[in-house]
């Protein structure tokens, strides 16, 4: 049961109240200003939070340059304020850095209220955003750790896909689409889902990206992408139970092979001997006889089907494997 009150809303707590203590120390007008800076400046990972901090400070620079302009040129009033804003706004989207926007242009209400674009107030904004994202980014550069999370995620998303795969072998046996496969099947969808964003939510929180330990992190990014792609092929395969009625000889051997992928599927193997297998019988089942009757006919080429889409869900691991070695021994191999 999660917490109610979580690590991001202690930071956001803590640092919003030591922003505006900050700012008061040093005389800052509106000091409440940066409270509210900050708030906006906590975010899940600390190169968002760094990339929003930059932004807003050249955002910043930016607003002031051109509200000082107009204020100066047309008067202090609500009418200059949105020209301010048709001007101010379509820059920032030019430059990338719409994400100053609202908190720019709540320090610019600033200089509207003072009446002034004194140097002293408009050192007194710049400082403002500086505290206030100065405080975000330094919360941030400490942030939960959740490897464990995503390696939990990743064992809970080979298990669901243990468990696809044996019903797959079943339901070539029976004839039937296994009632609890839809819900497998919705189930690993969701945790893939949260397993990406974890992952790059952990590969966002290390900011060099030119060392072995980003290498690292972002196998995880990898993995979860690579397993992603593995579930919508099983969801094609799964498709094709609709059109196996006949209960052959091949049949027997594609669901023993099937089960035979099941039972090693894990983080660590690198699929080639399980192809090598793969291959084996796709050739044995094309030196065989052809099909006597239609029903035959079409069972085996469904049969073939659902071993291609076989041979694509084990490549798309060798592949991975191959792109993304781990550097410590594998040990026992599973797939």
């Amino acid at each position: 049961m999660k917490k109610f009150i979580g690590f991001r809303i202690l930071k956001t707590a803590i640092g919003s109240s030591l922003a505006i203590i900050i700012a008061q120390y040093l005389g800052l007008k509106y000091a409440v200003a940066a409270g509210v800076i900050t708030i906006l400046s906590i975010q899940n990972t600390k190169k968002t939070s760094i990339k929003l901090a930059f932004q807003r400070l050249q955002s910043t620079v930016l607003a002031l340059l051109v509200s000082s302009i107009l204020f100066f040129i047309f008067g202090y009033n609500p009418f200059v304020f949105g020209l301010y804003l048709i001007i101010f706004i379509p820059i920032t989207v030019i430059l990338k850095i719409t994400d100053g926007i609202v908190v720019s242009s709540v320090l610019v209400t600033h200089l509207l209220a003072e009446k002034s674009i004194s140097m002293f107030l408009i050192t007194n904004e710049f400082l403002l955003m500086i505290v206030g994202a100065g405080i975000g980014i330094i919360l941030n550069i400490h942030m939960p750790k959740i490897e464990n999370e995503i390696k939990e995620l990743q064992e809970n998303i080979e298990e669901h896909m243990r468990k696809i795969l044996f019903y797959m072998a079943k339901d070539l046996r029976n004839q039937a689409v296994h009632i609890d496969e839809e819900i497998l099947f919705n189930e690993l969808e969701n945790i893939l889902v949260e397993g990406k964003d974890r992952a790059y939510r952990h590969l966002n929180n290390y900011i060099m990206s030119n060392d072995a330990k980003y290498n690292e992190i972002k196998y995880y990014v990898k993995y979860m992408e690579m397993r992603t792609l593995q579930y919508e092929v099983l969801k094609y395969m799964r498709s094709h139970f609709i059109k196996f009625y006949m209960t052959l000889e091949h049949t027997e051997i594609v669901a023993k092979f099937t089960e035979k992928v099941a039972s090693n599927f894990g983080e660590y193997n690198t699929a080639e001997e399980l192809l090598i297998e793969l291959h084996a019988i796709i050739f044995m089942f094309k030196v065989q006889e052809l099909p006597q009757t239609r029903d035959e006919f079409e069972n085996r080429a469904m049969l073939f089907q659902f071993l291609n889409d076989m041979e694509a869900l084990l490549v798309l691991k060798k592949n991975f494997w191959t792109n993304h070695k781990l550097n410590e021994a594998v040990g026992d191999k599973k797939l």
